[in-house]
């Protein structure tokens, strides 16, 4: 029985870090709106690291705010984050 519980406890402690490597993920992105033109650059912390998927989190997510999203220019880590805050502006981590 101590067998399993010890191997229960190592499972839920990967799982753990592995959720909390993917809080750690942002993507930086363009996007627009029509009527009149409008074109914002912005970084978004997304729930994986995987640009597809991050593609598809960011799209949806702008959406609803009535923006069309161009391109995830790129997938990263906290580490990225100092360095596109200046350029995202108003849109650093809006979404």
């Amino acid at each position: 029985m101590k067998p399993i519980l010890s191997s229960l406890a190592f499972a839920a402690l990967i799982s753990l870090g592995t959720a909390a490597s993917a809080a750690d993920c942002f993507a930086d992105y363009k996007a627009k709106q029509d009527n009149p033109l409008r074109l914002h650059y912005g970084v978004m912390q997304v729930s994986s690291c995987n640009k597809g998927q991050a593609q598809q989190e960011v799209s949806q997510r702008l959406r609803t705010s009535g923006w069309t999203l161009l391109n995830v220019m790129s997938v990263f880590g906290p580490e990225g984050l100092d360095k596109r805050k200046a350029d995202a502006g108003k849109f650093y981590l809006r979404y």
